[in-house]
């Protein structure tokens, strides 16, 4: 099949690249060495990174005051363009009052400290951060993450264009995973798959995941298994032993070449229904004509209910997006049925039923609990128990060192 029978990217007949390479990347990377430095935080980077390999398609850049103001109060851009979270880049006053539109500027990993692009500035302005979170996390409580995230960017934003030369760690250490769009369009052409689910992984893949993803096969020709490998917040599984947990399950449980695994270099920001648009958004770039939203995606505390990602589809224009969403009702392992089931297929007591909670899984690992054979694979929990052995050691070793005095400053 072709490429071109796949779905279309967001707001474009074709994916918008950004990323250089060959001799227009060596020319880049010579003028920015002459260029003042901008650092970006890690959420900033992963956003340039997506940029850079059509992720983020039609974006051209990070976004200017007006199209922040629409993107935040409307979801949409000046041009009429759908796009639910804005896409910025913030600087503190020093750097703010040493450019002006037009200053051209390179973009730093604050995180490896490597150069990974090019800025026109065409736009600086502040930014009324209150109403940002608000509008798109729902809250201005400090303790959410992606309310912490925005109030502690720098005082500045700053617009303009992007040339990228580099993605960073990611495709080393994330090899044979991370993906560009149209490296998962190409596989999707090569196995003849039109309908693609994609299935949005930043926790190991336990038993419900697992439910949503054959519950998703039944009714497309692959699945894409699609793992965020960058950030996260604390407490939550590395990507590394993520990857692993995955990796074994798709290996023993999935029928062969029905599955795609893929990785994504952005960090978590969650915002919960917002950010399922954002991953809608994506998700159709990479070449995806579904996404499974189940309970509280991207979702943290008890922030939003367990099905805002789902009904804030049905809230927004018919034509914002080609995707589809596949919403799938709270699961979970039911003891009479003797299997999984969802509340619209289980007629049984809530007290016959396991709701299998990866905070709860994570409590019970951390604290030696034991855990339900029916919560996940005996692959995965062994996967995971080793992880957390870890762990516990590191603590022990560590806190032998500080009643020893042995402790290295």
């Amino acid at each position: 099949m072709s490429i071109q029978n796949l779905i279309k990217p967001h707001g474009s007949d074709e994916l918008v690249v950004l990323i250089l390479s060959g001799k227009e990347l060596a020319e880049e990377q010579h003028k920015a060495s002459k260029l003042p430095h901008v650092v970006m935080s890690s959420r900033e980077t992963g956003d340039l990174i997506m940029l850079g390999i059509g992720g983020f398609t039609p974006l051209t850049g990070f976004m200017g005051y007006d199209d922040w103001k629409g993107v935040v109060k409307e979801m949409k851009m000046t041009d009429g363009l759908f796009w639910p979270i804005p896409i910025t880049l913030s600087v503190d006053d020093s750097v703010a009052k040493s450019l002006k539109k037009g200053s051209e500027i390179a973009l730093y990993s604050d995180e490896t400290k490597e150069l990974m692009g090019t800025m026109k500035v065409s736009d600086i302005y502040n930014i009324d951060k209150e109403l940002e979170c608000k509008e798109v996390f729902r809250t201005n409580d400090p303790k959410h993450p992606g309310v912490q995230m925005v109030m502690e960017q720098k005082s500045w934003n700053i617009a303009g264009e992007v040339k990228v030369v580099s993605e960073s760690y990611f495709p080393k250490d994330f090899a044979g995973l991370y993906q560009r769009p149209d490296e998962s369009r190409k596989i999707f052409a090569e196995r003849g798959w039109r309908t693609i689910a994609a299935l949005q992984l930043r926790n190991p893949m336990h038993r419900s995941h697992e439910y949503l993803a054959k519950i998703a096969l039944e009714v497309v020709d692959g699945l894409y298994i699609h793992q965020l490998v960058g950030n996260l917040k604390p407490g939550d599984i590395p990507a590394d032993v993520r990857v692993k947990c995955i990796d074994s399950l798709v290996e023993n449980y999935f029928v062969k070449g029905t599955v795609l695994c893929g990785g994504y270099p952005l960090d978590m920001r969650y915002a919960g229904p917002k950010e399922a648009l954002l991953h809608a958004i994506f998700r159709q770039n990479f070449g995806c004509t579904h996404l499974i939203v189940g309970r509280d995606h991207a979702g943290v505390g008890d922030y939003y209910g367990p099905f805002d990602a789902q009904t804030i589809f049905y809230e927004i224009p018919e034509d914002a997006l080609k995707l589809k969403p596949l919403p799938i009702d709270w699961t979970f392992y039911c003891y009479k049925c003797e299997g999984m089931a969802s509340m619209k297929t289980c007629p049984h007591d809530k007290t016959d039923r396991l709701f299998l909670s990866g905070t709860a899984l994570r409590k019970g690992l951390s604290e030696g609990g034991e855990i339900p054979k029916q919560f996940s694979r005996p692959e995965i929990l062994k996967i995971l128990q080793d992880y957390y052995a870890t762990l516990t050691e590191k603590v022990e070793i560590k806190m032998h060192q500080y009643a020893t005095g042995d402790v290295k400053k």
